[in-house]
């Protein structure tokens, strides 16, 4: 059996591929959206590389999944509404797994849980601290933009609300996570201040 190669020359003059084969320049929405959350899946590699609490890494680890499903979501065009042209359409869209409230749900648990464990803020704090906790702070500032590019997207194609509502709040828990690893490896949050 033959090895598949990494490399296709299929993007060599500037276009990607959709699930579904559709061509679209790597400019595109849809590939600066889902490219943004493999950049966060990286990010989550690095913060579980530099030592999180096993608690944060099972946390990441289905963060990881869920980004993976909201990526092939991104990566894919809605088929036509209209079933004749449904039926004429060359790209035939697979079953993807969804992404729901009850995941919107999951990462509020995972907030309000771990935020019982922190002090109360009462100032705005800067980035930093332990490795792992400085990862988690990029990781937040990385969903905001990917969030910005997916609500961009939302106004041109179809994104399941469900998304937007995900992103929104994964943004907060990563800023909770950093807060818990931080704690977790006794590093004092510095406060921001007006010099």
């Amino acid at each position: 059996m033959k090895k598949s190669s990494i490399y296709t020359r299929s993007g060599d003059h500037g276009e990607s591929g959709l699930v579904g084969g559709k061509r679209v320049p790597k400019t595109h929405p849809r590939l600066t959206a889902y490219g943004t959350l493999d950049e966060l899946q990286a990010i989550f590699g690095c913060a579980i590389a530099f030592g999180t609490s096993s608690k944060t890494r099972k946390i990441i680890t289905a963060l990881q999944n869920d980004i993976f499903i909201i990526g092939s979501h991104l990566a894919s065009e809605k088929p036509p509404a209209h079933p004749e042209l449904r039926r004429r359409a060359v790209i035939k869209r697979m079953r993807l797994p969804q992404i729901d409230q009850e995941h919107v749900k999951q990462l509020e648990y995972f907030i309000d849980s771990l935020d019982e464990q922190l002090p109360p803020l009462k100032n705005f704090i800067l980035p930093g601290g332990s490795q792992a906790g400085s990862w988690l702070h990029l990781a937040r500032t990385v969903c905001r933009r990917a969030e910005r590019m997916t609500v961009a997207l939302s106004k041109k194609a179809h994104v399941e609300p469900a998304i937007l509502k995900y992103l929104n709040r994964l943004s907060d828990l990563l800023f909770v996570l950093a807060r818990f690893e931080n704690k977790a490896k006794r590093k004092k949050e510095t406060i921001w201040k007006v010099l």
